[in-house]
């Protein structure tokens, strides 16, 4: 924080992010009023509307915009975010929601990979960089507990339409210390690539970079995990055990707070251990509170005590979460160098969202018949995917290590 640019930078993710957060839960209480007890299935389709935006727009718009001043990319984004949050309490039918939720991901689409990608290019020592990833997964963790208490406290005294007008105050106030910061120039040398050499590029970087390959697998776990937690909780909260709108906020908060809780040991635990350890490790506890989430949705009963178990278990399923999403900037930013570096996040925003094209369907659509049959397909999924992922990198380590020791053998 005692980098000025960083500094700011850091402050607009924050505020934008607490913004993002009021959205979450207003939103949720809007497919509630819209839809009653389908809420989940609303939300799924909204979700899943949101990933169609991230996959299909991000590397379109990463492709044309990789050129133009980072400054006004931002700043133009946020713009477009603070315009729908402003429309959405206006929403009376079900569509509306999901016109504007495509419309507002693709701000987000254009946003979040161009900020990114900044980071490593304003720290550029590893050690800084690896501290500005867990103070950047702190932000993320405190917004899922502070934007939920806010939201809460908020929804004591005025209606669930206000929380829009917190969204566009925090996507405004971003826009405005992106104003205020001296951004790092970018290269005097650029490339000469056309449009539609730009756009698989990111994808290109992926299909021949090992540790990428290894960060693919790990995305399809955190969507199975999130999409539970993103999709249902409403459906948990309002139908499954019968509470107020408060009992989102508090649950939503419990993942979040599992979430901040690892996130404050990862750049010692990354300097210890390694990256893909971490990242496996982090794998296992989301399939552990994937069938933590199975069993407590199959036996608890709609009661204090049934929900204070889920509590307990959105809690591991954000331990889990923040393992692996916090150190895996750090092999984007090994992998990319500065020239491709914006190409190569958004790749990794597009193909990690891509994923959620697959369990928010579940979780919403399956889960509005069953929200046990929805849990344990996601749990299916992450399981598998986490013993393919552990394989691969036994596998690509111990061909590094042949390689290795083949070199060490042969004479200069």
């Amino acid at each position: 924080m005692r980098n000025p640019t960083y500094a700011k930078l850091f402050s607009a993710q924050v505020i934008a992010l607490l913004g993002t957060g009021l959205l979450t839960v207003a939103l949720g209480l809007l497919a509630f009023d819209l839809a009653g007890a389908a809420a989940g299935l609303v939300l799924g389709t909204a979700l899943t509307i949101k990933m169609a935006a991230y996959v299909g727009v991000a590397p379109l718009i990463a492709a044309a915009v990789d050129r133009m001043p980072k400054k006004g990319v931002l700043i133009g984004a946020d713009m477009v975010r603070l315009a729908i949050a402003l429309l959405l309490p206006l929403v009376s039918e079900v569509w509306q929601i999901y016109l504007l939720v495509f419309i507002l991901q693709s701000a987000s689409a254009t946003f979040t990979p161009a900020f990114q990608s900044l980071i490593p290019s304003v720290l550029p020592e590893s050690r800084e960089y690896t501290r500005a990833l867990s103070l950047s997964r702190l932000a993320y963790d405190f917004e899922s507990l502070l934007s939920p208490i806010i939201a809460a406290a908020l929804l004591a005294v005025v209606s669930y339409s206000n929380l829009f007008i917190g969204t566009a105050v925090g996507f405004a106030t971003s826009a405005i210390l992106v104003l205020a910061t001296q951004l790092p120039a970018k290269p005097t040398r650029l490339s000469s690539t056309t449009f539609w050499q730009r756009l698989p590029r990111g994808i290109h970087i992926f299909a021949r970079t090992k540790t990428l390959q290894f960060l693919l697998l790990t995305n399809v776990v955190v969507a199975a995990g999130t999409a539970l937690v993103l999709v249902n909780s409403v459906v948990y909260a309002r139908s499954v055990f019968n509470l107020g709108d408060s009992a989102l906020a508090i649950t939503l908060a419990c993942y979040g707070a599992g979430s901040l809780v690892v996130a404050f040991n990862v750049p010692w635990l990354v300097e210890r251990f390694g990256v893909i350890r971490i990242m496996i490790t982090g794998m296992g506890l989301i399939t552990v509170g994937l069938l933590a989430a199975t069993i407590v949705t199959a036996a608890a009963p709609a009661s204090p005590t049934g929900w204070a178990w889920l509590l307990v278990t959105w809690a591991l399923l954000g331990m889990g979460t923040s393992l692996v999403s916090t150190p895996s900037a750090r092999l984007l930013a090994d992998a990319s160098a500065s020239a491709d570096r914006n190409l190569v996040y958004t790749a990794q925003f597009a193909l990690s969202h891509a994923c959620f094209l697959i369990t928010y369907p579940i979780a919403g659509w399956i889960g509005a018949s069953s929200l046990t049959l929805a849990a344990a397909i996601l749990l299916v999924i992450a399981l598998a995917v986490s013993v393919s992922a552990v394989v691969f990198a036994r596998m690509q380590r111990l061909a590094t290590r042949t390689v290795e020791a083949l070199r060490a053998a042969t004479p200069e």
